[in-house]
């Protein structure tokens, strides 16, 4: 089978959907399948191209037996609204153009933003193939939930355009079942959505002692470490975590990651003289592992918002693969899978109070923290990036009805 993946966001990002694709695409391959992905130049998050890329038109490079071509975007740093709207625009435009001239049997897009599976939708069309959505995200619906956008004639459209690519997709692959339930409930048959959850790629995220060198050059020595490595976006309530480390002094937090929030995040850090801190660019994708086993428990957190309930945060599987304990301000399904396997302990989100009895519980009972390392190992065996990538496959795999 050939399979047309089109994506913006592949490596050397290493961002969750970069890194799921990735990890799918090259399974796909080691089967015996074709894969060609359509993406941008790697500029995520900061918004500039990475050494040894230039934005041009086109350019081909092999990525593990995965054939890449990277195509011209409009490139802008992950904050102002409307000129991320042009760069998911300017994708949409040009990996459908691009995407024009690769032979495909298949072709699958991917969100969260959905300009991406309007270029998929389109290349269906003129190359008479079926088109699989992948949903990473409510999207528009999202926006609307951090505040990126009000509610108007815009939002609207971009609704309505939400719900003719599901009806024109030949399948919908979503992340979680809540997604799937939401779909259905805009009225598209569930008999076309399958849920194919992220998770870890076990040969990479295995328990490891602490770099002894790497706490050292943090200065993070002799220190009880709470994580949050990922996107600093609008919807992860980052101020939130500042505020409640501040009441723990004897504990460090080590933030490392990109985005939109990052420069109010480190204007608070200042501006509240907040000393526990340490803020952190985003590491390569070969040494997130070493940063992960630097925490003592790792810290994942999201808005208060019924939206949010819905969505599994891909570090809950990475973190778990690695025996790092959770503490989770997410509730709903994420909820669910780590107290099915005891990975860690749930504080409602944006609570102050629960999050620091949370804390105290976790780090106050060795029963209990070593039970949470032992669930996360259960919970990644169930969740290995392998075998989810063959049940995509497998998706793809299947003749329309």
């Amino acid at each position: 089978m050939k399979i047309l993946f089109l994506t913006d966001n592949f490596p050397p990002e290493v961002n969750a959907p970069a890194t799921r694709t990735f990890e799918h695409c090259r399974e796909w391959v080691a089967a015996g399948h074709e894969v060609t992905v359509v993406t941008c130049f790697p500029n995520y998050p900061i918004g500039r191209v990475y050494g040894g890329y230039k934005n041009s038109w086109r350019k081909t490079e092999w990525i593990d037996g995965i054939k890449v071509v990277r195509v011209w975007t409009y490139i802008t740093s992950n904050s102002g609204f409307l000129k991320r709207i042009i760069d998911y625009i300017s994708f949409s435009v040009t990996s459908f153009l691009n995407g024009l001239f690769c032979d495909c049997d298949i072709i699958v897009a991917t969100s969260p933003q959905f300009f991406t599976a309007l270029s998929g939708r389109t290349l269906s069309f003129f190359k008479r193939r079926p088109w699989v959505m992948e949903v990473r995200d409510l999207w528009p619906d999202s926006i609307k939930t951090v505040g990126a956008m009000n509610d108007g004639i815009v939002l609207r459209y971009f609704s309505k355009e939400e719900i003719w690519c599901y009806r024109s997709a030949s399948k919908i692959v979503v992340v979680t079942d809540s997604f799937k339930r939401e779909i259905v409930k805009k009225g598209i048959s569930p008999d076309k959505i399958f849920v194919v959850k992220n998770g870890a790629n076990l040969e990479r995220f295995v328990p490891r002692k602490k770099s002894e060198e790497l706490l050292r050059e943090l200065g993070l020595e002799g220190r009880r470490v709470l994580g949050y490595i990922g996107t600093l976006g609008m919807a992860h309530k980052l101020d939130f975590l500042l505020d409640c480390i501040k009441e723990r002094p004897d504990y460090s937090l080590l933030i490392v990651g990109e985005g939109a929030e990052k420069e109010k995040i480190r204007q608070k850090i200042k501006d509240e003289n907040i000393k526990n801190v340490v803020l952190l660019d985003s590491v390569p994708k070969d040494k997130v592992a070493e940063y992960v086993a630097l925490q003592d428990a790792a810290l994942i957190n999201l808005r208060r918002d019924p939206l949010f309930t819905t969505v599994i945060p891909s570090k809950i599987f990475e973190t778990a693969a690695m025996g790092v304990p959770i503490l989770l301000g997410v509730d709903g399904e994420a909820r669910s899978i780590v107290e099915q396997y005891g990975a860690g302990l749930f504080y409602e989100p944006e609570n102050k109070a629960d999050f620091l009895e949370k804390l105290d519980t976790l780090f106050g009972s060795p029963q209990i923290y070593d039970d949470c390392r032992k669930g996360g190992q259960r919970l990644a065996i169930d969740f290995d990036r392998k075998k989810l990538a063959q049940k995509m496959l497998d998706i793809l795999s299947q003749k329309n009805k």
